[in-house]
């Protein structure tokens, strides 16, 4: 991460310009909790069109500047640019410095590496769809794209280095028809249309046997995936593992409605270099395919990160609550404050589904409240948790 060490600097103009990047605010950590902490600063850049937060705090008698990991931008000459010019601009005496020396990388090729908003916001195909849940190091679904060079095939994983190594394979092969994103199944289908999917492989899948809570399979799994599959549509479980098989078969078999199929030690024409282990081990492979017999509504996806009225910064930072507030479906917990003025600041939240976290922040500026670098995705636990933000801060 670029950063430097300085001791001498004067005191930074606000707001203010140097090389191209805008210094536009510093706010200070407002101890909120009764827990001691050293005050810590974060400053409010713009550059290359991007906004972005930088940290600056003590590091002994010297003072370290440095990127803030949640608004991290990319490439990162953006973030050393930043750090360069606050050193210029405060004249700052440079102790330790590594925003000189990176190598100026180029950035992957991502024309079939997706990120989520564009699967809310710009996906859109009249082809059919397969999806594969975890595809590993992507030979099952590398096989079936070839196979099937008509289908639109999402290949869903949150292993990069094997999202890379599929993504080489792509390249190699001359492959078009693959779109990877790196998130969690379970939420990425609350983005996909009702009864647009032919296939969901998950093949494989971590049976997370003393975490079953963490398992992709569950009713709500099972229920979503039935409403984005068409009629004849198929959700295709393969595991070397009994118990997990037991798991998901107890579960499928008390859907009111379904055609279950089970197959043991079924060959297909390709396979992991797990499986060929496992096989050699003597393992068996069990597959339930479970078929979808039902047409389910289009759904509306509520989008709504507003905050409608003005809010009280001085009230917000002495009345938030410090510890998280978790329920059934969502968790909200206030990380941290930095206060700009009295009527302005910056809060530091950690929201939305367990499964998937995302840390913020929300920019109070006299009143006006607003997600710094845009709103979340629009899933259903982070419109739950923007709804409990809403009400927390609006103090209804």
């Amino acid at each position: 991460m670029p950063h430097i060490v300085f001791s001498k600097s004067k005191t930074l103009e606000l707001p203010s310009q140097c090389d191209g990047v805008a210094f536009n605010f510093i706010a200070a950590s407002y101890n909120f909790t009764q827990k001691p902490r050293k005050t810590e600063y974060k400053i409010g850049i713009t550059h290359d069109n991007k906004e972005f937060l930088l940290t600056l705090k003590e590091k002994k008698e010297h003072q370290l500047l440095k990127a803030d990991k949640v608004t991290r931008v990319t490439p990162v000459t953006i973030v050393k640019d930043a750090i360069n010019a606050y050193a210029k601009a405060t004249e700052a005496h440079i102790e330790f410095a590594n925003t000189q020396n990176f190598s100026q990388k180029v950035e992957p090729q991502k024309e079939y590496l997706k990120e989520i908003d564009y699967f809310v916001n710009e996906f859109d195909t009249t082809k059919e769809i397969q999806i594969e849940i975890g595809f590993g190091s992507g030979r099952h679904l590398l096989h079936q794209a070839k196979e099937n060079l008509d289908v639109q095939f999402i290949g869903l994983e949150i292993h990069t280095p094997s999202i890379e190594q599929m993504l080489k394979q792509v390249k190699i092969q001359g492959l078009t028809n693959i779109l990877a994103v790196n998130y969690d199944a379970r939420l990425f289908m609350e983005f996909i249309k009702s009864n647009s999917v032919s296939k969901i492989f998950v093949h494989f899948p971590v049976p997370w046997d003393k975490k079953p809570h963490r398992r992709v399979y569950s009713t709500e799994f099972i229920n979503e995936a039935l409403r984005i599959l068409n009629i004849g549509g198929t959700l295709e479980l393969r595991t070397d593992s009994r118990k997990y098989f037991d798991y998901c078969t107890d579960l499928l078999t008390h859907l009111p409605k379904g055609r279950i199929t089970i197959d043991i030690n079924k060959d297909l024409k390709v396979s992991s270099k797990y499986e060929d282990r496992w096989k050699k081990q003597g393992k068996h492979i069990y597959d339930v395919v479970l078929e979808c017999q039902q047409m389910d509504e289009e759904i509306t996806i509520d989008k709504d990160f507003n905050f409608d009225k003005e809010l009280d910064f001085n009230y917000i930072k002495n009345n938030i609550p410090s510890k998280a507030i978790v329920e059934e479906d969502y968790v909200v917990h206030v990380e941290d404050i930095f206060e700009i003025d009295e009527k302005s600041g910056l809060i530091q939240l950690t929201l939305g589904s367990f499964n998937r976290p995302l840390t913020k922040y929300i920019k109070i500026d006299n009143g006006k409240a607003y997600y710094f670098q845009g709103n979340p995705v629009p899933s259903s636990a982070n419109i739950h948790a923007h709804k409990k933000i809403k009400e927390i801060l609006t103090h209804d």
